[in-house]
């Protein structure tokens, strides 16, 4: 799960703690594409047409974008 994590906050996917109402997960889509965090809860609420999309989507990156300032754990050397 860490590469993961480590994955999305290299390509600059992180939840940040300013500015979040549930998780984080919508204001780190803003951060990450440059709109305001309230056109991407608008986005998700849009999303809310298709069947059952936003209630796997939303947890899914909820568990995979770590939170802002997230770092990798170390492994130790042999």
């Amino acid at each position: 799960m860490d590469g993961i994590r480590d994955a999305f906050a290299r390509a600059g996917l992180v939840r940040p703690y300013a500015g979040r109402l549930l998780a984080g997960v919508c204001a780190g889509v803003a951060l990450r594409l440059g709109v305001p965090a309230w056109a991407a809860r608008v986005a998700l609420l849009l999303l809310f047409v298709l069947p059952g999309s936003p209630f796997v989507i939303y947890p899914l990156l909820w568990i995979c974008m770590p939170a802002q300032g997230w770092v990798p754990p170390t492994r130790p050397v042999r």
